[in-house]
């Protein structure tokens, strides 16, 4: 057996109405009959078994009412959030086409160096030092 439900008069149903109608006219949204079943504490189908005239009503009275833009804060921050995430993913895309850049730079640099030091016949001091050190490390250093 289904739980007894204490249902609010048609009376106390037309005020909650007016008020879900007026509250969302100013919100920018329209009202439903969804809403104010929800705003009575009771479910869609529950509302419009007992309340079938209200529901047809406000359905009407919610197709025939324009749907006000809204222009307020909110509005204007989401604008803004969804410009700075367009900027966002350019800047991202700009910054990986320059790593992309930097990358081939730094190989084709690599790359003519080592093609000038073949051409001109230059030694690399690095690789000379570093043969040096392995030297001097096996024999010991005498400086005293």
């Amino acid at each position: 057996m289904s739980k007894r439900i204490d249902l609010p008069s048609e009376q106390d149903v037309r005020r909650v109405m007016t008020e879900h109608i007026e509250d969302a006219a100013s919100a920018g949204g329209r009202a439903t009959v969804i809403g104010l079943a929800r705003r009575l504490g009771l479910s869609n189908a529950t509302f419009w078994r007992h309340y079938p005239a209200i529901a047809a009503e406000l359905r009407a009275a919610s197709v025939a009412a324009p749907v006000a833009t809204r222009h307020d804060d909110r509005t204007e921050l989401l604008a803004s959030n969804k410009r700075v995430q367009r900027d966002n993913a350019a800047l991202t895309q700009d910054l990986t086409l320059a790593l992309a850049v930097i990358q081939r730079l730094t190989l084709d640099n690599h790359a003519l160096r080592k093609e000038l030091e073949t051409t001109s016949g230059v030694t690399s001091l690095q690789s000379r030092s570093s043969s040096a050190d392995a030297v001097v490390g096996a024999c010991g250093r005498q400086d005293r």
